[in-house]
Parts: C-alpha cells; structure tokens; sequence
C-alpha cells in the first residue's frame, strides 16, 4: 500500500528517537529508525546539554531512513522538553554549551525576579507558573552574573528552534516552545518587552513567534547530501515543546477529560480556548501553557517518573540494574500507604542518591522510612497518584464542572500500576496510551500542515484508530480515603 512517509524527531530529557510514521489515510505506522541516550554532562559544577552529539544522532536518524526506503519524505517534524535554550553570535554560531534547567545557577531567581518586576506582574503576563528552571530565570541569572555570553549573543533559539536553524537556516520560535519560558505574553503571543526591560533581559536577540504548523523551510542541501536522501523534505513547526505535541495526541479528549502526559515530569491538565489568568489559577501556580491549535493548555508540572528514574540510577550505582518490571513487581508486594511524599518537594529535584532523599523526606515527616527497595518505589508511585488527584481537583474549581475521564498518554501510560492508582486515588476511570503520544502528536501536526488531515480533531481520531488503549476503572475509594488525608497535611507542612 501506497503511504505518505514523515520523520517525528523527538528529543526527551533522558533519551531521542528518530521515527518514521507512515500514513495510510487513516492511521499511522510507526517505525522506530534511531534511538539514543541523552543527559546531563557535568563540566566544572555546571549541567550542560551536548547539543553537538544530538545534532549527531539526528543526521543518523535521517541516513537510516535514506538507507531503509526509496519513498520521499512528505515532512520533518521536530521537538524536545521546554524551556532550554541557545545562544548565537552574530555569525550564527553556537556561543558554548546549553545549560540543563536543572543546573544550581537559577537558585534564588525566582526571588530576585520578585523584587524587580513583582510576581503578579510576572504572572499577569505571562500565566505561567513559577519554576526556577524557566527560561526567564536562566536569563536573569546571566545578567545577575554578567555572563559574556548574553553580552555576545546576538540570538536567542529555544533547542528544537536550534535544531530548526541547522536543519533549515531559518531562525524563528514556535509558539508551543515559546510559551515555556515565561517571557511569551499569553494574550498577545508575543515577546512580552516590558517584563524582559524590566528584568535587564535583552529583548532585541528574540526571534520572530511562527505558530504550529508553519513550513520552516526545506531541508538544507549539505544535510540531504550526508544523509543520502534523494531530495529536499520540507521541515515543519510542529508543537514543539514534546508536551505541546502530547496533548495533541490525546484520544478523546475533550472539555470532561483531563490528561496526564506522563514521563520524567507529569503534567496534568487540560485545554482551554483562552488563557485563565486570574488569582485563582497565581494562588494555585497552575500554568497556561500553547497548544498546536493556538489553545492553551492549562496544567501543573508535576514531578515524575524522575522520582524512580533517579531511584534506578542509584540502585545500579550500587550494582542491583533491575528492569522496570522487576520494580513493579516488587513495589506490587510492599506494604501500601505505609509513607507518602511530596513529588513536588525542593529535596527530590536534582541528581544524586534520590533513595535517600525520600528516606529523610518521610524521616522528616514522622513517616516510616521506606527501606527497602519496592517500598520506595511503591512511595512514589501512591503519591504521584495523590498527587494527579490534588491537581485534577483543583482545576474543577477553576473550570467550575467535573472532569469525569482521566486520559493518560507518554511513557508513563504503560505503566499499568500506576493507571490503575490514579484510577483508585481519583475515583474516575482512566484511559492509557499511546505511549508514542508526543510523536503521534509531532506527525498528527505534520500530516494537518499538508493537508493529509483537516484538523486536530480528525487527527485524534486517527491517533485512537494508530494504537491499543487501555482502560482501568476505580477501585474501592477507602483505603485511598485515609492516605488522602495524610497526603493533604504532608501538603500543607
């Protein structure tokens, strides 16, 4: 059979995929062509992204294509985590190393940002919330510490705006990414001037916003010779930020729906026609974040799968490697509710012996220390279910009607314990999958961009037709009941 073929490039914060997806007018195929590790690299007590090695594993990507199908490419999609960035000297050279959003140089900015330009200005506008990782707060630790790279950019590209430029020369921002940094004005979706003025921010290295699905350009020559392609694809914006294309994967959501985009972070929310800025949504340091479609989604990061991600990390440190079944099964046999966390708390967000950190956090907290390596795990996993509850709650008083249906989409919507614990901690039904949703969503954009599919909607619809979806229904509320409570005081200490 005939298909149209696109490449989803997608960049997560612990690993890259290179796929293709074919489209055969109803569903997508995917094929997995490259995938790689990425991290944080350590250079003289800084995280550096290494963007050079990315870019490496990106032309493999495209070769392995050109070695495996004769059939040209119809699009290039790419996108990756939020709130990074590069910058570029006045000849479009890379000026050092990215930082990595968790690097200790954005400690105590949030603070500084306050008594320059005030919170409720900030918030006002920008709606996003408040995380010392944001964009703005890596800018103004620049220009706290008059970084001569800021003094020598001459522009500013998000990473997936980056990888744009060296795939097509154009340098522009698009909008999904854009609205991360918490420089974006929500209403305008442009730069807001007066808050980066305010903050010694120059505005002037801002590249112009192009929305979702905007043709880039086509893909440079010298690339399609090194890859081996037998023409020049065109290279498309699509929701550029991994969690802007997620969401856009999600089957069957709709206004009674929230979703979970589950991975290293969580990000539970919901999509709203406009941005809901108001003391409300400040108080809560909810976030209104683009969608592909010009939409918003409004939501809450919540920390992840980081929690055991990190817990693994130091088990194999220590010589146990065990796979992530094996960690199920044994968080499956531990004794529930026995101590609960704060995913969210300050002690669990950087790298390092994250087993410990939670002992301390629950040692801290009068709790029972989780020792044993399923009681770990099984900590995590109850109170990132909690956790999805407080949030899901909270944007029911926003929105002033129920959300009947949680959807949950990205890698962490095969782990089936933890659906089946959010659908017991929430007391609603939960649907999971795909677990390719960010680039379900990348090609979903790709496939509208050139007319092979006439809206989101439609496109949802053949996301749901691509994949196998998994449901999990509640569970007896009482024993959810009693930790819930104890999990509302941990929150309010």
């Amino acid at each position: 059979m005939q298909t149209t073929n696109f490449i989803a490039i997608d960049l997560g914060a612990s690993n890259g995929r290179v796929l293709l997806g074919r489209w055969d007018g109803s569903r997508f195929d995917l094929h997995e062509l490259h995938r790689f590790a990425n991290g944080p690299v350590n250079v003289l007590g800084s995280l550096h992204w290494d963007v050079l090695q990315l870019w490496s594993e990106i032309k493999t990507g495209l070769a392995r294509y050109a070695q495996q199908w004769n059939q040209p490419l119809a699009g290039i999609g790419l996108d990756t985590w939020g709130v990074d960035y590069a910058l570029l000297d006045s000849a479009g050279r890379l000026l050092g190393n990215p930082y990595h959003y968790r690097d200790a140089r954005t400690d105590g900015m949030v603070e500084r940002a306050f008594e320059l330009a005030g919170r409720d200005a900030i918030f006002n506008a920008t709606g996003i919330q408040f995380m010392q990782l944001n964009t703005l707060y890596q800018l103004l630790s620049m220009v706290e510490h008059r970084d001569p790279q800021l003094a020598a950019a001459e522009t500013l590209l998000m990473l997936p705006d980056l990888f744009h430029y060296w795939l097509t020369g154009r340098q522009v921002a698009e909008y999904t990414i854009a609205s991360t940094s918490q420089m974006l004005d929500a209403r305008s979706r442009t730069w807001s001037g007066d808050l980066l003025t305010s903050l010694g921010i120059p505005s002037a290295i801002l590249p112009p916003v192009v929305m979702s699905g905007a043709l880039l350009g086509e893909l440079r020559g010298e690339i399609v010779a090194e890859a081996g392609l037998r023409d020049a694809p065109p290279v498309l914006a699509v929701g550029s930020h991994d969690t802007a294309s997620a969401v856009a994967a999600v089957p069957g959501l709709d206004g009674r729906s929230a979703y979970i985009s589950s991975g290293t972070w969580s990000l539970v929310g919901v999509e709203t026609p406009q941005p809901v800025i108001d003391p409300r949504v400040l108080a809560l340091n909810f976030t209104n974040e683009g969608g592909v479609s010009g939409d918003i989604r409004l939501l809450k990061n919540v920390t992840g799968l980081w929690l055991l991600q990190e817990s693994r990390r130091q088990w194999q440190r220590a010589g146990h490697d065990y796979t992530w079944g094996e960690l199920m099964a044994l968080a499956a046999d531990a004794s529930p509710f026995r101590s609960l966390i704060d995913p969210d708390a300050r002690d669990f967000g950087s790298p390092g012996d994250m087993p410990a950190a939670i002992r301390a956090t629950c040692r801290r907290s009068g709790q029972p220390e989780p020792e044993s390596v399923g009681a770990v795990v099984r900590c995590c996993l109850e109170s990132l279910a909690l956790k999805a509850r407080w949030v899901i709650e909270a944007l029911e008083t926003l929105l002033g009607h129920p959300l009947e249906t949680i959807r949950i989409v990205g890698g962490g919507s095969q782990n089936h314990l933890l659906a089946q614990w959010t659908a017991d901690a929430c007391q609603r039904p939960v649907v999971a999958g795909p677990v390719e949703a960010t680039a379900l969503g990348n090609l979903m954009v790709q496939a509208i961009a050139t007319g092979h599919l006439p809206n989101v909607a439609a496109g949802r619809q053949a996301v749901a037709a691509s994949v196998e979806l998994h449901h999990f229904e509640p569970g007896a509320a009482g024993p959810w009941e009693e930790a819930w409570g104890r999990f509302l005081r941990l929150l309010q200490d």
